[in-house]
């Protein structure tokens, strides 16, 4: 059910970056790229809020606590996506108006994933796959409509956001998680959200950091280009997001955490594989799909799965870390992150240099937060 729901959430999602990248060209599609992955990474606390509560509600947390959690934190997240606006445009060289359409859905995703932290928490997962389709669909939609009055990425995003506030509103009626959790004077503080936090922006900054560098060191034609054949990243990195949805509370049980770890891994390898091979043999389709425009980088779909895939397992190791408390794995990635950076930088003058320093990364870092995560569990 969790595969069924995410899978229809990224379908929708892929399907707004082959529009987009339809109706933009090569150069707007760039900058659209660009603003989704910042809105990646200022959305982390999201993703660290849905693990902590879920975590937390496999311990006993009441859902009060949980909920006045999760406000906090999107409140704090709305002023730093205010506060981040400027920068980001500059950084980016992107319109004012069209980055704060992008970084001022960071509170809502935040409102999102309390829900889905819930519902994760408490193994109620024909519920939450429901969300997760329910967000895809009310993410991409509003914004395809948009994209075709406009063909502007501001308003397009601007209505992706109102599509998902509209989401959040829906789950907090209709989710009924308001009696779980009976632990008395159980305290959940934003420490733990940070803490987790910085797992996960060790995490999707490595899955971001080669887009936003792009823009810098790629011309504009290229840096759509790389845009495009992220795509396949991204679709490796997610396709197998139910993987760590369903086993993160087992994760978080200590008498079945180390089977959970091993299961977890092994099926995320065996998925990667064959994502890698699918992505080199489905590769000639690629002009048929999006255009001869983006022909160069048909021959490198392969290496952008590649990346992608052992991304998804660096996530398995760090959702373990998560799970048990044993956030320090993150300084794994974050050397990883830094060494990419600077490679990057000092080589990189190509789509192919690019891709090809991102997915060396990502592999040697898939294999030693692996072998420390299951050092862990154990």
């Amino acid at each position: 059910m969790v595969t069924a729901g995410s899978m229809t959430a990224n379908v929708a999602s892929y399907g707004l970056q082959l529009v987009a990248s339809w109706w933009l060209g090569p150069a707007g599609y760039g900058e659209f790229a660009s603003l989704l992955a910042a809105q990646l990474v200022l959305a982390v606390p999201a993703l660290a809020l849905q693990t902590v509560v879920a975590r937390e509600q496999v311990h006993g947390a009441p859902v009060p606590a949980l909920r006045r959690l999760t406000y906090r934190t999107a409140a704090i997240v709305g002023v730093l996506a205010l506060v981040a606006v400027p920068a980001a445009a500059w950084a980016l060289d992107t319109g004012v108006v069209a980055t704060a359409a992008a970084l001022l859905s960071a509170p809502v995703l935040v409102l999102l994933g309390g829900e889905q932290g819930l519902l994760q928490g408490q193994a109620r997962f024909a519920g939450l796959s429901v969300v997760l389709a329910g967000a895809g669909v009310a993410k991409v939609v509003p914004a395809v409509v948009l994209l075709a009055l406009t063909s502007s990425a501001g308003p397009a995003l601007l209505a992706s956001t109102l599509g998902t506030a509209l989401l959040v509103v829906l789950t907090r009626v209709f989710a009924h998680t308001e009696h779980a959790g009976s632990t008395a004077g159980h305290v959940v503080g934003a420490t733990a959200v940070l803490r987790a936090s910085q797992v996960q922006l060790a995490l999707i900054a490595m899955s971001s950091v080669d887009l936003l560098i792009a823009r810098i060191v790629l011309p504009v034609d290229d840096a759509g280009l790389y845009a495009l054949g992220a795509v396949a990243t991204k679709a490796a990195f997610w396709l197998p997001q139910a993987v760590g949805v369903v086993l993160y509370p087992r994760m978080a049980d200590p008498a079945q955490s180390g089977r959970a770890v091993r299961s977890a891994l092994t099926v995320l390898c065996g998925i990667g594989a064959l994502v890698v091979a699918g992505a080199a043999i489905a590769a000639p389709l690629l002009p048929l799909v999006v255009g001869d425009a983006y022909r160069p980088v048909q021959s490198l779909l392969w290496a952008f799965a590649l990346q992608g895939a052992c991304l998804a397992v660096v996530q398995g190791a760090l959702l373990s870390a998560i799970a048990g408390g044993r956030t320090r794995l993150a300084a794994v990635a974050w050397a990883a992150l830094a060494v990419e950076v600077a490679v990057m930088f000092a080589v990189a003058g190509t789509v192919g240099q690019l891709i090809a320093i991102a997915a060396v990364a990502a592999a040697l870092t898939a294999v030693a937060a692996s072998v420390l995560a299951l050092r862990a569990a154990r």
